[in-house]
């Protein structure tokens, strides 16, 4: 437990015994500055901690530990891992092109609360997909991959900017309209995860 959940904790328990207090003796809301008490118990403390306690879960849920800590999700934290040079998450993965505790954000970070309201209202339904065991097996996105998660990190790059593979194809993987999985399209591949050898670090 890090020090802000301390905090947040602290600050949600003496909300919780002024309220005990207040509701065990009402009589305490007739003295002075009793409003005052009653409003930091009531509204004051308790918002500062459901909005502590949302911006933590907001962190966290950018961490690759929350991605994969759902069990439909586990066969893509699995294909981090394989053992091949074309499998395009894992050789991020393994060369630390992406952060290793922020993989599966660095890449869908328009997922869910992280994008527009668009992609916040995706989210929602994700979640109830999850919750009613509803969600589609494998696990599909939403929307076609965009060429943007790529270009985040990619464009401006000598090695994106010289490959010959790319320099005819420059402005249509800008515009999007050619996109950067027709060529690199060895992604997750999920179904496919028995054909190859793991890589012999640790799991993320």
């Amino acid at each position: 437990m890090t020090g802000s959940d301390l905090t947040l904790a602290a600050v949600a328990a003496v909300a919780v015994a002024l309220i005990a207090v207040l509701l065990r003796r009402p009589a305490h809301f007739a003295q002075p500055g009793s409003r005052v008490v009653g409003f930091s118990a009531f509204v004051l403390l308790p918002g500062i901690a459901l909005l502590g306690g949302a911006s933590r879960h907001y962190d966290q849920a950018k961490t690759t530990q929350f991605c994969l800590s759902c069990h439909d999700l586990a066969p893509y934290g699995e294909s981090l891992l394989i053992d091949h040079p074309a499998f395009l998450p894992a050789a991020h993965f393994q060369n630390g092109r992406i952060p290793a505790d922020r993989a599966c954000f660095t890449c869908h970070s328009n997922y869910t609360m992280f994008g527009g309201l668009d992609d916040k209202a995706r989210g929602a339904l994700h979640v109830w997909r999850a919750v009613t065991g509803t969600a589609s097996e494998p696990v599909r996105l939403y929307r076609p991959f965009e060429n943007g998660a790529c270009l985040a990190c990619h464009a401006g790059g000598r090695s994106y900017l010289e490959s010959s593979a790319h320099r005819p194809f420059l402005a249509d993987l800008e515009s999007g309209d050619r996109s950067c999985l027709m060529c690199h399209n060895l992604v997750h591949a999920v179904d496919r995860l028995d054909r190859y050898e793991r890589w012999s670090a640790a799991a993320p």
